[in-house]
Protein backbone atom coordinates (compact mmCIF):
# COMPACT_ATOMS: atom_id res chain seq x y z
CA UNK A 1 0.00 0.00 0.00
CA UNK A 2 2.40 2.41 0.72
CA UNK A 3 4.57 1.47 -2.47
CA UNK A 4 1.63 2.02 -4.53
CA UNK A 5 1.32 6.04 -2.40
CA UNK A 6 4.48 6.08 -3.35
CA UNK A 7 4.00 5.59 -7.18
CA UNK A 8 1.19 8.15 -6.84
CA UNK A 9 3.14 10.98 -5.34
CA UNK A 10 5.50 10.34 -7.63
CA UNK A 11 3.29 10.86 -10.65
CA UNK A 12 1.39 14.10 -9.52
CA UNK A 13 4.28 15.84 -8.14
CA UNK A 14 6.11 16.33 -11.08
CA UNK A 15 2.28 17.15 -12.90
CA UNK A 16 2.04 20.07 -10.32
CA UNK A 17 5.77 21.38 -10.45
CA UNK A 18 4.84 21.41 -14.66
CA UNK A 19 1.44 23.46 -13.52
CA UNK A 20 3.14 25.64 -11.48
CA UNK A 21 6.02 26.52 -13.70
CA UNK A 22 2.92 27.29 -16.45
CA UNK A 23 1.42 29.95 -14.28
CA UNK A 24 2.54 33.49 -13.82
CA UNK A 25 3.27 34.91 -10.42
CA UNK A 26 2.92 38.17 -11.69
CA UNK A 27 -0.98 37.76 -13.10
CA UNK A 28 0.40 38.20 -16.22
CA UNK A 29 0.10 35.41 -19.22
CA UNK A 30 2.80 33.94 -20.31
CA UNK A 31 3.47 33.41 -24.05
CA UNK A 32 2.90 30.31 -25.59
CA UNK A 33 6.45 30.07 -27.55
CA UNK A 34 8.77 31.08 -23.77
CA UNK A 35 9.29 27.11 -23.16
CA UNK A 36 12.84 26.45 -22.25
CA UNK A 37 14.75 23.98 -24.47
CA UNK A 38 18.16 24.43 -22.57
CA UNK A 39 19.68 25.94 -25.56
CA UNK A 40 19.71 29.73 -25.89
CA UNK A 41 17.77 31.36 -29.02
CA UNK A 42 19.70 32.33 -31.94
CA UNK A 43 20.75 36.07 -32.19
CA UNK A 44 18.31 38.12 -34.46
CA UNK A 45 19.86 39.12 -37.77
CA UNK A 46 20.57 42.60 -38.07
CA UNK A 47 19.38 44.34 -41.17
CA UNK A 48 22.10 44.97 -44.02
CA UNK A 49 20.98 48.59 -44.84
CA UNK A 50 19.14 50.38 -42.51
CA UNK A 51 15.17 51.06 -42.36
CA UNK A 52 13.10 53.76 -41.99
CA UNK A 53 10.93 53.72 -39.26
CA UNK A 54 7.21 51.68 -40.18
CA UNK A 55 4.57 54.66 -40.55
CA UNK A 56 2.07 54.73 -37.82
CA UNK A 57 -0.70 52.74 -38.15
CA UNK A 58 -3.82 55.04 -39.67
CA UNK A 59 -6.92 54.97 -37.75
CA UNK A 60 -10.06 53.98 -40.01
CA UNK A 61 -12.98 56.69 -37.77
CA UNK A 62 -16.63 56.09 -39.75
CA UNK A 63 -19.09 58.76 -38.74
CA UNK A 64 -22.38 57.48 -39.16
CA UNK A 65 -23.55 61.08 -39.45
CA UNK A 66 -22.27 62.16 -42.37
CA UNK A 67 -23.93 61.54 -45.55
CA UNK A 68 -22.87 58.66 -47.90
CA UNK A 69 -23.96 61.32 -50.59
CA UNK A 70 -20.77 61.04 -52.58
CA UNK A 71 -20.46 57.05 -52.24
CA UNK A 72 -21.64 54.40 -54.54
CA UNK A 73 -21.78 55.94 -57.98
CA UNK A 74 -22.11 54.21 -61.21
CA UNK A 75 -23.05 54.12 -64.55
CA UNK A 76 -25.53 51.68 -66.46
CA UNK A 77 -25.90 51.03 -69.60
CA UNK A 78 -29.66 49.60 -70.65
CA UNK A 79 -30.63 47.84 -73.53
CA UNK A 80 -32.18 50.38 -75.13
CA UNK A 81 -28.92 51.99 -75.61
CA UNK A 82 -29.58 54.65 -72.92
CA UNK A 83 -27.38 54.88 -69.87
CA UNK A 84 -28.61 56.09 -66.52
CA UNK A 85 -26.30 57.19 -63.44
CA UNK A 86 -27.46 55.85 -59.49
CA UNK A 87 -26.21 57.68 -57.05
CA UNK A 88 -26.42 55.45 -53.70
CA UNK A 89 -27.81 57.86 -51.13
CA UNK A 90 -27.99 55.40 -48.24
CA UNK A 91 -31.57 54.63 -47.81
CA UNK A 92 -32.39 55.90 -50.99
CA UNK A 93 -31.06 56.56 -54.91
CA UNK A 94 -30.63 59.57 -57.51
CA UNK A 95 -31.43 58.56 -60.84
CA UNK A 96 -30.25 60.57 -63.19
CA UNK A 97 -31.10 59.40 -67.05
CA UNK A 98 -29.85 60.39 -70.72
CA UNK A 99 -31.81 63.08 -70.69
CA UNK A 100 -30.37 64.74 -67.35
CA UNK A 101 -33.84 64.31 -65.81
CA UNK A 102 -33.22 62.64 -61.75
CA UNK A 103 -35.64 60.81 -60.11
CA UNK A 104 -35.29 60.20 -55.77
CA UNK A 105 -35.82 56.03 -55.42
CA UNK A 106 -36.39 54.87 -51.69
CA UNK A 107 -36.05 52.05 -50.40
CA UNK A 108 -38.64 49.39 -50.39
CA UNK A 109 -38.75 48.18 -47.80
CA UNK A 110 -36.25 50.99 -45.61
CA UNK A 111 -34.61 47.96 -44.16
CA UNK A 112 -32.61 46.28 -47.16
CA UNK A 113 -30.36 47.83 -49.60
CA UNK A 114 -31.48 46.16 -53.36
CA UNK A 115 -34.87 47.23 -54.11
CA UNK A 116 -36.00 51.11 -54.47
CA UNK A 117 -39.30 52.55 -55.32
CA UNK A 118 -40.49 56.27 -56.09
CA UNK A 119 -42.86 57.18 -53.98
CA UNK A 120 -45.99 59.03 -56.81
CA UNK A 121 -44.84 56.75 -60.15
CA UNK A 122 -44.39 54.01 -58.50
CA UNK A 123 -41.37 53.10 -60.72
CA UNK A 124 -38.65 50.59 -59.29
CA UNK A 125 -35.53 49.61 -59.70
CA UNK A 126 -33.70 46.46 -58.35
CA UNK A 127 -30.29 46.01 -58.08
CA UNK A 128 -28.37 42.91 -58.11
CA UNK A 129 -24.72 43.13 -58.01
CA UNK A 130 -23.50 44.90 -62.19
CA UNK A 131 -27.13 44.76 -62.64
CA UNK A 132 -30.48 46.72 -62.44
CA UNK A 133 -33.77 46.20 -63.06
CA UNK A 134 -35.53 49.12 -64.02
CA UNK A 135 -39.16 49.12 -63.87
CA UNK A 136 -40.88 52.13 -65.62
CA UNK A 137 -45.13 52.25 -65.41
CA UNK A 138 -46.58 51.55 -68.88
CA UNK A 139 -43.11 49.59 -70.04
CA UNK A 140 -41.29 46.82 -70.42
CA UNK A 141 -38.57 46.10 -67.78
CA UNK A 142 -35.29 47.18 -68.97
CA UNK A 143 -31.71 45.19 -67.73
CA UNK A 144 -29.26 47.78 -67.22
CA UNK A 145 -25.37 46.28 -66.54
CA UNK A 146 -21.97 48.24 -65.17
Amino acid sequence: MTFGRAVRVSLVIPLLLAATACVPQDGAPKAASTVSTGVPPAPAKQPAAPTTAPAPATKITTDLTVPRSGMGMATYRCGNGGMITIQNLGTSLRVVGTDGGSEEFAASPANQSSRYQEAETHDAIVIDGREALVMKKGSTPQTCTR
